[in-house]
């Protein structure tokens, strides 16, 4: 509990916060689900493709036995995600070239996000190297995550493929801070975000698969197949808030954690003034309004 209470003092709290509004967190997982979006569906019909050819089941298919999708939001993923006759011909140089761009745009959006919250001068282009072992490295995790979905991830929710994914999360995430970085952050510094990213993300996909069938349902209701691209943007929308909050408390945990290995830990009753000091604001504002709404509840006296 005390462990617990020092973490989760408002200092703390407040200093996270901070960083989340100075990387301006809500827009910077808005431009990385738009970049990300630009690069998966691409990725998604290149590969629904390939796995049609090989015997094996379409992008369509694993994404709606991920999801148990059914009706509308099943019918929508088909008709965006299943290869035609058309799609297959047309798929060659262009739409390879296509999506090495978007890769390569998404992976500098992520490279971003690292030199914003560590503060390093931007590489820009000059990373582009990283940016390609980075892709590599992305679309081994894609395909080693699968395998886990399928094999351990049918149970609804799907706790078992949560569970085995998060050490590879995990360090799939350290990795891509010190490749993207171009090694100029440490696996140390890197650390405290990758295991809070891994847990939080875990989280979001067990409760991913309860809220996202219905998700599409509604919105290929009201959009029809363009419903399939509005519920991929939210749920993109939110894996990257997860990976741009937990990139601004991993950096926090990580300062936090190296004042108290110089010795400056906060004093047991500084904390505890902290917290009596929240506890007491929260209660002045529980009480007043109680008494708003007694007197909105109060009968008023009739007029003479």
């Amino acid at each position: 509990m005390r462990a617990l209470t020092f973490w989760l003092r408002p200092a703390f709290a407040l200093r996270v916060v901070g960083r989340f509004q100075r990387l301006v967190g809500f827009d910077r997982s808005m431009a990385l689900a738009s970049s990300g979006f630009s690069a998966v569906v691409p990725l998604l019909i290149v590969s629904g493709v390939v796995l049609a050819r090989l015997g094996s089941k379409d992008t369509a298919h694993r994404i709606i036995d991920r999801y148990h999708l059914t009706g509308g939001g099943a019918e929508a993923v088909r008709y965006v995600f299943s290869p035609s006759g058309d799609v297959s011909a047309g798929v060659g140089v262009f739409g390879l070239l296509f999506l090495a761009v978007s890769l390569l745009s998404f992976s500098r959006a992520v490279q971003r996000l690292f030199e914003q919250v560590w503060e390093l001068p931007p590489l820009s282009v000059r990373n582009t190297l990283n940016g390609l072992r980075w892709i590599a490295g992305l679309l081994g995790y894609l395909t080693v995550t699968a395998w886990f979905t399928a094999v351990l991830g049918q149970g609804r929710p799907p706790l078992g493929g949560a569970v085995a994914q998060a050490p590879l999360t995990a360090l799939f995430l350290v990795w891509s801070g010190r490749v993207l970085s171009a090694r100029r952050v440490g696996l140390r510094e890197l650390l405290p975000f990758g295991l809070v990213a891994a847990v939080v993300e875990a989280a979001y996909s067990v409760g991913a698969t309860v809220y996202l069938p219905r998700l599409f349902n509604s919105s290929a209701a009201q959009y029809g197949a363009m419903g399939a691209v509005f519920a991929l943007v939210s749920a993109l929308f939110g894996v990257m808030f997860v990976l741009v909050g937990s990139a601004a408390v991993g950096r926090e945990v990580r300062d936090e954690l190296d004042r108290l290995a110089r010795g400056e830990r906060p004093a047991d009753d500084e904390v505890r003034r902290e917290w009596d000091q929240v506890i007491a604001q929260a209660r002045l504002k529980w009480q007043s309004a109680r008494e708003q709404l007694a007197a909105h509840h109060r009968p008023r006296r009739p007029r003479r």
